[in-house]
């Protein structure tokens, strides 16, 4: 039973609590709604939804990706703080590749490459050029998004099935061992 838990444990030992969600400055607005139950239930619906809507919107070519994320999650009852974790995965750090993975998805879709020489990461740069580079990017951005999103949601719906299957096996098993030794008789020794 002990081994059935740690996954939960583990998953929430890195998640931020209710309460620090609720506090957060960005989700201030809609805190009212984050103390539905449901929103922080650990269970295979849940967090594969969370992941579904968490890796989508971590591909949003949008400042504050939290919102977005946070209004889906609580008009699907999912696991908010997984929703909230999956969409920092973009962050100052990591936002430039994806952007650009994503720029590179919608261009190739679209048939549509930029050609120019030089690429800055400065507003001016991504003024000048947003004509350019809007579209691919944001058909790029979806089509990231939902791909991972699916995949998330594919991974986390089949890996729980199959941590239920084998916590199933494994008692299962034990319990024929345990039959098997109850029924030995110890004479036969």
């Amino acid at each position: 039973m002990h081994n059935a838990v740690m996954p939960k444990r583990f998953i929430n030992r890195y998640l931020p609590s209710p309460k620090a969600i609720r506090e957060h400055p960005v989700l201030r607005p809609v805190s009212r709604w984050l103390h539905a139950p449901d929103l922080w239930h650990m269970n295979r619906r849940s967090v594969s939804v969370a992941a579904l809507i968490g890796l989508f919107c971590a591909f949003l070519p949008i400042p504050f990706q939290t919102i977005p994320a946070t209004v889906l999650a609580i008009g699907c009852r999912c696991n908010l703080a997984i929703c909230l974790g999956l969409v920092w995965l973009t962050n100052p750090l990591t936002t430039a590749p994806v952007l650009y993975a994503s720029y590179e998805v919608g261009a190739w879709v679209l048939d549509r490459h930029l050609s120019i020489a030089e690429i800055s990461p400065d507003w001016a740069w991504l003024s000048a050029n947003m004509g350019d580079i809007g579209y691919p990017l944001v058909v790029g951005s979806l089509l990231c998004g939902l791909f991972a999103g699916l995949l998330g949601f594919t991974v986390v719906r089949v890996g729980w099935r199959m941590h239920v299957l084998s916590r199933w096996r494994l008692r299962r098993d034990t319990r024929k061992l345990r039959q098997l030794l109850a029924n030995k008789d110890p004479g036969s020794e």
